[in-house]
């Protein structure tokens, strides 16, 4: 009688080997890097009336554009991983200028001590949003556009009623100002690379950290993917989303602080619209729309790359006006990457 021969024998999935090309295309902030890359060369060639590509003068122009837009995009992307959005944090930029020049203009205060409260204001307005998307289970999308026409109705109608006009000046005249611009917002070499440079790299770390290092990183995950399942094993989803519009706000007014002692005069129209190129610079970056994937990283890159392109046009002598096509476009092109990118991780699985 004949043998049967026995069925072959299937590999444990958990033991087949991936390549490091698979691994490296299921990244989601490989996109943005040669995205970013692409940019850089491709101005490279059009800007033909600079050194684009040798001259540091030119880095310090876009990354310090790349920067205005990076510092705040790291928590707009935090918040979007952890399935929430935030469309005030362009007008927090502006009220926490004026509120900073305000105080040390009009109401004689020494500038450090401005500072502090600016960041406790952007704290607090962060803790109202998330409190409120919490308990009443509103869209955040809702919430915040709302606290968007707020704070942008304060601004100029309760500058120009304080102050008789819809802008603070002389910013630079309060005591303090030198030692706090050299911290926030000065040249830190001979090119004319900024602080904020440095503050941006240092906040995309501290973001990255938290998202990959850290168990915050793990409930930001958790209440963006699956928020129910989440708060069934115990992960505080509710504290999470607060913290996480805390942070958006608190950064979003060190940005305002960076930017009036940069400039050393804040306008009432300050920061409003950079909110969706910040939303723009996290879904470059990987993160989805519908939350729970992303990353800090790409968001950097995205941040970068939106920094090319505001100067890169003007260096290559095209119309400014290509600059909304051009961001128009890339975001389309991140989310089609995005979504194909989450397809093969979920096949690679």
């Amino acid at each position: 009688m004949a043998e049967t021969a026995a069925p072959p024998a299937h590999p444990d999935e958990r033991l087949v080997r991936v390549g490091p090309l698979a691994r490296l295309l299921t990244r989601p902030d490989i996109g943005a890097f040669v995205g970013a890359l692409g940019v850089y060369l491709a101005f490279g060639y059009f800007a033909r009336g600079v050194d684009w590509l040798g001259d540091p003068g030119i880095a310090a122009n876009w990354t310090d554009q790349a920067a205005q837009y990076g510092i705040v995009a790291v928590p707009v992307a935090l918040l979007m991983i952890g399935g929430e959005f935030d469309l005030s944090a362009g007008v927090m930029i502006g009220s926490s200028g004026l509120l900073l020049g305000y105080l040390t203009t009009h109401a004689d205060m020494n500038i450090w001590p401005a500072i502090l409260l600016v960041l406790l204001f952007g704290l607090a307005i962060g803790f109202i949003n998330g409190y409120t998307v919490v308990r009443t289970k509103l869209p955040s999308f809702i919430v915040t556009l709302a606290t968007f026409f707020v704070l942008q109705g304060v601004n100029a109608a309760g500058t120009l009623k304080l102050t008789g006009q819809t802008a603070i000046q002389n910013i630079d005249s309060a005591s303090g100002f030198d030692s706090a611009r050299r911290f926030f917002a000065s040249d830190v070499t001979t090119y004319g690379f900024k602080v904020k440079v440095i503050w941006w790299i240092g906040i995309t770390i501290v973001g990255a950290w938290l998202l990959a290092k850290s168990r915050f990183g793990n409930w930001i995950y958790s209440a963006g993917g699956e928020p129910n399942s989440a708060r069934n094993v115990g992960v505080p989803v509710a504290r999470t989303k607060i913290t996480l519009f805390m942070m958006t706000s608190g950064i979003a007014a060190l940005m305002g602080i960076i930017e009036a002692l940069e400039l050393r005069s804040m306008q009432s129209k300050e920061g409003i619209g950079l909110e969706f190129i910040f939303i723009i610079c996290a879904v470059v970056g990987g993160c989805l729309l519908t939350g729970g994937f992303g990353s800090v990283i790409g968001t950097f890159f995205g941040a970068a790359m939106l920094g090319m392109v505001q100067l890169g046009i003007v260096d290559a002598q095209w119309d400014s006006n290509w600059t909304y096509t051009f961001q128009g476009a890339i975001l389309f092109a991140a989310v089609l990457l995005n979504t194909a990118i989450r397809a093969r991780m979920r096949r690679a699985r």
